[in-house]
């Protein structure tokens, strides 16, 4: 694989470089996002990964803020959230986020689900106007990529109805057995980075039989295998974790590479750690 280290990056459709490793912060509270993005900056990650609904963004902005990083060094990342859509709307949280994460803009700014459950029959409407509120951001210079997330392919199709700049990115739930295959050749047709989140299934991944005994051919850990087998299917990781020793250990995956049969039966482990949530079903 060409990623050799943290500092490795993806080039989206834009030509903006995105560091291949991102730290993700999904159910971290504040004061655990502050600590442990301090953490990932102080190892070496680069690419910070958030959102409204998690409520933490603040915790992100002051540990950004404390660790003395220049700010044009780290690649930061938030979601708009589903209660949010419309054009004045969108623009509004936006501002807030910012002022909650210290900075004056954003390398990526995404919409978090396709179809929220308070626009249950106008999603296709209310994204029209949230991704214009997108487009105008990235035009202005205030976010420097812009992408969606969640998204499967109906979703998109209505959103490129309309669309004058392509989605860059589409972050979905990819793990070992949970390969969103049709998701993902449809957004990587259409010139999307895809990024895992969860790519540890939830923490389920560390339970399943074929993962420990790779993790033992590797002389790895589970974690190690799972982010490894991501890079090598070329989605961009987001693994997460609060722990200093595994936020550590979870970016020292650049001195081994899997076997390509070992890729293939990590990707076959269908449902082993679940599946993603419906977009179309949420109750959120």
């Amino acid at each position: 694989m060409k990623f050799k280290s943290l500092k490795d990056t993806y080039t989206l459709s834009n030509g903006v470089e995105i560091p291949c490793i991102g730290f993700g912060t999904w159910q971290a509270d504040e004061e655990a996002a502050r600590q442990s993005v301090l953490t990932a900056l102080e190892t070496g990650y680069r690419h910070i990964d958030t959102a409204q609904a998690y409520e933490n963004e603040a915790g992100v902005g002051r540990a950004i803020s404390q660790s003395g990083i220049d700010r044009s060094e780290i690649f930061l990342t938030t979601k708009l959230a589903n209660p949010y859509r419309g054009y004045d709307e969108t623009m509004r949280r936006f501002e807030e986020s910012l002022e909650r994460l210290q900075t004056d803009y954003l390398d990526l700014f995404l919409i978090h689900w396709p179809r929220p459950a308070d626009f249950r029959d106008d999603w296709k409407e209310q994204n029209r106007e949230t991704w214009r509120a997108f487009e105008d951001l990235h035009r202005a210079g205030r976010v420097r990529s812009i992408g969606i997330s969640n998204f499967r392919p109906h979703h998109i199709d209505a959103l490129l109805l309309h669309a004058v700049v392509k989605p860059m990115v589409n972050q979905i739930r990819l793990a070992p057995g949970d390969t969103q295959d049709d998701v993902a050749a449809y957004s990587r047709e259409r010139d999307m980075l895809l990024e895992a989140y969860s790519p540890l299934g939830s923490g389920a991944i560390f339970s399943v039989p074929d993962v420990q005994k790779l993790a033992e051919k590797y002389n790895k850990t589970i974690a190690q295998i799972a982010i490894r087998w991501s890079l090598e299917r070329g989605y961009l990781p987001l693994p997460k974790s609060v722990t200093p020793a595994r936020i550590r250990e979870n970016s020292q995956v650049f001195d081994f590479a899997l076997e390509p049969g070992d890729v293939e039966l990590l990707a076959g482990l269908t449902g082993c750690v679940g599946f993603s949530a419906d977009p179309d079903a949420i109750s959120w």
